[in-house]
């Protein structure tokens, strides 16, 4: 299954992000790099596999946000 992800850009009325990408995407990337470590040490019994495709999409995920915050910043999204 391979679904689009839509992320709205939260702006206050002067078109302010309200939530830092940075934080967003590292969250995100951090995430799936601890799941990667806790599959190498062998702990949980996670799949790995599973573990990959997701820490992989997490990436992707926290790329799209990164773009779409340069663009917004930059002028080059409407909304």
């Amino acid at each position: 299954m391979n679904r689009e992800v839509t992320l709205p850009l939260i702006v206050d009325d002067r078109g302010t992000l309200q939530v830092a990408a940075a934080d967003v995407s590292k969250l995100l990337r951090t995430l799936g790099g601890r799941w990667l470590h806790l599959v190498e040490a062998g702990e949980g019994g996670l799949d790995e596999d599973t573990v990959a495709a997701l820490t992989i999409e997490l990436a992707k995920l926290a790329d799209r946000i990164d773009v779409a915050c340069i663009a917004h910043s930059s002028g080059g999204a409407s909304g």
